[in-house]
């Protein structure tokens, strides 16, 4: 509802405040109060409706280009990294581009110089998409004309896939066809042990000494937490010692990857894991000297600021990957973690794929059966 009062010189004002239409308050001023409240009335009406009459919506200049898009979006709503990373990217290549010549043609045009031109992989052209997809859907929301018909919803399937004349093209110009590579990288037994071996200070082979390991108890406790939740690392790391519920087993997720809160459950494993990394932290044992817990975080390298979240990301997977190529895999990386995890939960449970999907938040089917990749050796084991 609308707020009014009586100015000092004579005039009413009203105050009308819709979030989801309105950019900021409308601020309408008239001279009697009967005037205000039969125009607010109408106006509330209009509004009720999701209606937003002309003289209020701003210049259709706020959003003339995909560049003010995508900046109007990033500051309004709530982005993931790997949206905000790839908008970043489209700013700078597309971000003049103006929203009135967007439709189908251009998107399929698009998409088509993103294969023939900068040959990227199916994947990284649907990060793109989805990306670009999501900022024109918040667009079209507010109002923006050119938008309210999202031109990249309207895609066929398989867009993504090299078509014959898509790998003509891209040869043509020194490149090359990309092809969907899903990653099926599974963590051997005698890889794990040699994993844990390094992290306990075993020295590698071809070394003259063990690695000198910062933080050696809250590495520990981030690889168990890794293979045991099917957490992604910065889920992990970022956790807050309010969010960890030893005596319920889980720990509660305020910001996922997909925006979405979420309840972890713990095993049996992960909890002793936790207890021991926590009791660690105040012994001062496993070289956790010189932190307790500072700021109310579980883990030691974050230091609480959004800015400094992916340069945290980049020295952690740069320091497991000098363990990982230490214990002989070198191909390896810390997210296939959350690959194994996902695997052990279908090999080594009876829940149904819903029940897994809610403690990994995977959105898509098609995702989670791709992480579910079960040895065979494992299947056949169920053959007659």
């Amino acid at each position: 509802m609308a707020t009014k009062r009586l100015r000092s010189s004579g005039n009413w004002e009203y105050v009308v405040k819709r979030k989801t239409l309105l950019d900021s308050p409308l601020y309408l001023s008239f001279e009697t109060e009967a005037e205000g409240d039969q125009y607010v009335k109408k106006l509330e009406a209009l509004l009720d409706q999701g209606i937003v009459p002309a003289e209020f919506k701003k210049s259709k200049e706020e959003f003339a280009t995909i560049g003010a898009a995508i900046r109007g979006f990033l500051a309004a709503q709530h982005v993931t990294a790997s949206d905000r990373a790839c908008l970043g990217v489209l700013f700078d290549r597309i971000g003049d581009k103006r929203l009135s010549a967007v439709d189908y043609q251009w998107a399929e045009s698009w998409v088509t110089d993103l294969k023939r031109t900068l040959h990227l992989s199916p994947t990284t052209i649907r990060h793109h998409v989805g990306a670009l997809a999501r900022c024109f859907d918040w667009a079209g929301r507010r109002g923006v004309a050119a938008l309210v018909s999202n031109p990249l919803r309207q895609m066929p399937r398989k867009y993504s896939t090299y078509t014959s004349g898509d790998a003509a093209a891209a040869r043509a110009l020194g490149g090359s066809a990309k092809t969907d590579t899903e990653r099926d990288r599974r963590l051997l037994t005698h890889e794990e042990e040699r994993i844990r071996a390094i992290l306990d200070g075993e020295i590698p082979e071809g070394r003259q000494r063990s690695f000198d390991l910062q933080w050696q108890g809250a590495l520990e406790c981030l690889f168990e937490l890794a293979l045991e939740s099917a957490m992604r690392m910065r889920e992990i790391y970022t956790v807050s010692l309010d969010q960890v519920d030893i005596p319920n087993k889980t720990f509660f997720l305020e910001k996922t990857k997909n925006g979405d809160k979420r309840q972890v459950p713990l095993t049996s494993v992960a909890l002793k894991a936790l207890r021991r990394y926590m009791k660690q932290v105040k012994k001062r044992e496993r070289k956790m000297e010189g932190f307790l817990f500072d700021g109310g975080r579980l883990f030691p390298w974050w230091d609480g600021k959004q800015e400094s979240l992916n340069a945290t990301t980049s020295a952690l997977s740069l320091q497991f990957s000098r363990i990982f190529e230490a214990a002989g895999c070198a191909d390896l990386r810390f997210h296939d973690l959350r690959h194994e995890a996902t695997s052990r939960l279908f090999e080594k449970t009876k829940l149904s794929d819903v029940q897994i999907s809610r403690i990994t938040r995977h959105k898509e089917p098609r995702v989670l059966r791709r992480y579910a990749n079960l040895r065979g050796t494992d299947l056949a084991a169920h053959l007659w």
